[in-house]
């Protein structure tokens, strides 16, 4: 099959979107890049405050993986400096125990309180819904440990920053002679017949404009702050047990490269809600425990989609850290190219 240029749209502007975008380009094809916001990167996006800290705009992400080909892919972007996360949970009597939790934390608060102080009142807060309704799969992504590991992340071969930041690694990603990026632009379906191929990391349920119903999504408030003192948390990231809505604060100066003021600290605390109540703004694809979200995505998923395909966390309704997404987006992409319809 012919694989001359062909134009290519590619609507987000996200990690998943600008890692197709590139591989689109470098086989040859003319990219453009739409996205609804006014910058690059997606959630991923971050910016240097004018107290000379950076800044998570959607919340800490935190690179962790042991796949080797993401690492070296998108390393061809950025340089990295090294960085195992560290996280403690603030107890109600003002005690911080180490989560994930381990063998001490076990210790202190009760082996038989763990799920109650742990784990049951953030589901609530994070998912909106009771433990038990919770897919275990998401309940096992921070199992409890036997040992004293004090990293969040144990079991990652590679962790790591960006040492410029996930705002310039997408630039760098995105910058090809062959992709033009276009921001504040809002996909139209109009569009498809404009171009020989969309991939689409928009939320696959509203392209179909809902016909089978809404998915769920979580979603999150963030709550921004600056005060005048220099140091406020023990590490990086606090998660809270209480029952208030608020989950976890983050430091950002205490994570590596994000800057560093001697007199000011900038702290983001989280608010879980639904979408709903949050500008639409999609985080988090529910997993329930009897698969009744799956089974919808999969009618959305069978529907006939012409010259689209859907790509990221919204287009999957797939919960992927930034190493999944770049990792389904390589293959998607080079699947594509092998069985091209060009």
């Amino acid at each position: 099959m012919s694989m001359s240029c062909k134009k290519i749209l590619v609507v987000g502007a996200g990690l998943s979107g600008a890692v197709v975008a590139r591989e689109m380009a470098e086989k040859g094809h003319q990219v453009t890049v739409i996205d609804k916001r006014n910058h690059v990167a997606g959630n991923a996006y971050d910016f240097v405050n004018e107290y000379g800290i950076r800044v998570h705009q959607y919340g800490p992400h935190l690179f962790h993986t042991s796949n080797d080909k993401v690492v070296a892919w998108l390393s061809r972007f950025t340089e990295w400096l090294p960085y195992q996360h560290k996280v403690k949970a603030l107890l109600a009597d003002g005690r911080h125990v180490t989560l994930p939790v381990n063998k001490e934390t076990s210790e202190l608060v009760g082996k038989e309180n763990v799920l109650d102080i742990f784990f049951r009142p953030y589901t609530q807060k994070m998912w909106g819904v009771e433990l038990e309704d919770l897919d275990p799969t998401i309940r096992q992504r921070v199992p409890i440990r036997d040992d004293l590991n004090e990293l969040y992340f144990p079991n990652d071969t590679f962790q790591a920053l960006p040492k410029a930041g996930y705002t310039q690694m997408v630039k760098n990603i995105l910058d090809h002679e062959r992709i033009q990026v276009q921001l504040s632009v809002a996909y139209d379906k109009r569009m498809n017949t404009e171009h020989d191929w969309v991939f689409n990391a928009m939320p696959i349920d509203e392209y179909f404009d809902f016909k089978h119903g809404p998915l769920p999504y979580r979603s999150i408030k963030f709550h921004t702050t600056t005060v005048p003192i220099p140091k406020v948390l023990p590490t990086a990231t606090v998660n809270f047990t209480h029952s208030e809505p608020f989950t976890r604060t983050t430091e950002w100066q205490l994570l590596p490269g994000h800057g560093k003021n001697p007199a000011y600290t900038t702290l983001t605390t989280e608010e879980p809600c639904d979408y709903k109540d949050n500008h639409m703004e999609r985080y988090y694809p529910v997993k329930d425990s009897g698969g009744e979200n799956l089974a919808r995505y999969r009618r959305y998923e069978a529907e006939p989609k012409g010259n689209v395909t859907f790509i990221g966390r919204c287009g999957l309704y797939a919960y992927l850290d930034m190493h999944q997404a770049v990792s389904s987006a390589l293959s998607i992409s080079q699947g594509f190219q092998k069985v091209s319809p060009f």
